[in-house]
């Protein structure tokens, strides 16, 4: 089962469930007081329906909360009672007897509480941590920077070249002109992958020295090897297979085809974080269902007042959404509903968690398009275990709809919503964010000399750079054939230039080969800021015109918009 990164939590899930179930003891006295008015009301006027059905939304949230935390005897009193109001609610009208029976139940409730409270009686009560919105993870694909590699390659000039070529992509590499050299370093300090030329096995088995042809490992973690070599037949292939290569790269090597299978190879692209949002009346049993999926490496936000939804889901931009059928505000197949109108969240997973039991119901709530019904109390490992497969699958939906097939970065329509949303959070948390458009030079030489595969090579070059260099909170998206966008959030404009300085430096460096010639590429960039712009079409149209500033200037810089400031009121 596919897992995100996993997420650093303040507490334990045992931890946190252990003080949640303290909470929900301590709030019980008030608990019970609210049954009791309310049954109170609905003896004073039967015919108030909104009275009875609160009466059943307090019992059904009781019998839920306390089953999930393991209170057997107050969660069965509550599910007796909830049965009763379900019948009156249902029938043709109140029977003789009922005031008898829901009052009877009610008290078995009390006594139940009042059992749980002498237990506890003098635990800790601890503050309920606020979730955190504006942590992000929206781009998954970043990738980590600082991975060892060993080439093994007699001619130096070659593995000079390969390492120099590298580095410009993280990378630092240690080059060997020997097989047994290499091994003996191996020994000393394991690499993060090895590259070397398959000829060093033939001369290594010819030498007969009884080693066998792999690099050997001090540890059980295998290094993973690529070979490279001139001839790539059948037997070159084999050979590399046989000492337990995992990849095969023909010579002259292309810079990108290497740096995609060590990215693959290494582990560098880390999958972003499942983002779940739990929406639950009961404060204690939304924050008891994220603790459940937290501990197993996602990201949960509980949202206990459903008429927050649209704000929230603004902000936390879920994968899955995990969701009560009763609520205080609506009930869940209308929040579902709401959720549905929503053009970006048409296609979001939503899992009904509830304590109904009932298979009607329960089909009725899934006619809304829901992904799926869990019943409370749920086995914590079958709830973790849906939740990943559905927000996996919506990832990949996602990403398939949303990313640019080539590089894998966001496309040019939702790179402009996720401008506009970073400037809105930006608005609203009063922080910088810098926006960065950046153009490949003289892009229409390249694929009219070189031709247009060798142009998809350095555009593949340039979306790797940064993805390579930039935070996982940074925003990368192909604007357009040869341009690319940049959403920095909460940093400097001049930090923003000092970075985007180094990735143009770093691609200028980079060696890229066609059957022409070898040639090498560059970029200008425009950056433009907010609070300086603080409407998307004047932050674009800044950063656009800092960019042709660049082009005009000589290409290969970067240009910081001076315009004046402007906002709202240059609208009016």
């Amino acid at each position: 089962m596919k897992q995100g990164v996993p997420v650093k939590t303040s507490e334990s899930a045992r931890n946190k469930i252990a003080r949640l179930r303290v909470e929900f003891v301590r709030s019980l006295p008030q608990r019970i007081e609210e049954l009791k008015e309310l049954f109170a009301q609905l003896l004073a006027d039967t015919s108030d329906s909104a009275v009875a059905v609160e009466l059943h939304r307090c019992i059904h949230n009781l019998q839920g909360t306390g089953r999930s935390f393991g209170f057997v005897p107050l969660g069965a009193a509550a599910r007796d009672a909830e049965q009763r109001i379900v019948e009156l609610l249902e029938g043709e009208g109140f029977s003789s007897g009922w005031q008898e029976s829901v009052g009877q139940q009610i008290e078995c409730i009390a006594s139940a509480s009042s059992e749980l409270l002498a237990n506890d009686e003098g635990a800790p009560a601890l503050p309920l941590p606020t979730p955190d919105l504006s942590e992000t993870t929206s781009n998954p694909a970043v990738l980590k920077a600082g991975r060892k590699v060993y080439l093994c390659e007699k001619d130096e000039s070659i593995s000079e070249q390969m390492a120099s070529q590298l580095a410009c992509f993280g990378y630092q590499c240690k080059c060997f002109t020997s097989l047994p050299t290499m091994r003996q370093a191996v020994l000393e300090f394991q690499p993060d992958a090895v590259v070397m030329d398959i000829h060093f096995l033939q001369d290594d088995q010819e030498e007969g020295d009884g080693e066998t042809p792999e690099v050997k490992q001090t540890s059980e973690k295998t290094v993973p090897t690529v070979f490279m070599a001139s001839a790539s037949d059948f037997q070159a292939r084999l050979s590399a297979v046989r000492a337990d290569g995992q990849a095969f790269l023909s010579k002259p090597v292309q810079i990108m085809e290497m740096v995609t299978m060590l990215d693959e190879l290494t582990g560098q692209q880390q999958p972003g974080v499942y983002r779940i949002l739990v929406v639950d009346d009961e404060p204690e049993t939304a924050s008891y269902h994220c603790a459940l999926v937290e501990e197993a490496g996602m990201l949960a936000y509980p949202l206990s007042d459903a008429a927050r939804i649209l704000e929230v889901l603004d902000e936390f931009h879920p994968d899955l959404v995990l969701l009560d059928i009763y609520l205080k505000e609506c009930n869940g197949r209308d929040l579902a509903k709401i959720i549905r109108q929503l053009p970006d969240y048409l296609s979001l997973p939503i899992i009904f968690l509830s304590s109904e039991t009932d298979d009607k119901k329960q089909s009725s709530a899934m006619q809304v398009g829901a992904e799926g019904f869990l019943t409370k109390p749920v086995v914590p490992k079958k709830l973790v275990e849906a939740v990943a497969i559905r927000a996996e699958r919506m990832r990949v939906l996602r990403s398939l709809m949303a990313r640019d097939s080539l590089t894998g970065l966001f496309n040019h329509s939702a790179t402009t919503r996720l401008i506009d949303s970073s400037l809105h959070a930006a608005q609203r948390s009063g922080d910088t964010m810098c926006f960065v458009m950046i153009d490949i030079d003289l892009f229409k030489a390249v694929n009219d000399t070189h031709g247009h595969p060798a142009g998809d090579q350095v555009i593949l070059a340039l979306a790797r750079l940064m993805q390579q260099r930039l935070r996982a909170s940074d925003i990368i998206g192909r604007y357009g054939g040869e341009e690319f966008a940049l959403i920095l959030q909460d940093t400097s404009v001049e930090h923003t230039a000092e970075l985007v300085d180094t990735l143009r430096e770093a691609f200028s460096q980079i060696q890229f080969y066609s059957s022409l010639s070898d040639f090498k590429c560059s970029f200008s960039a425009g950056i433009a800021c907010f609070p300086h712009h603080d409407q998307l079409e004047f932050l674009r149209e800044a950063a656009d015109k800092a960019l042709y500033l660049a082009k005009h200037q000589g290409r290969n810089q970067i240009v910081i918009d001076s315009t004046k400031t402007r906002g709202k009121g240059d609208y009016e």
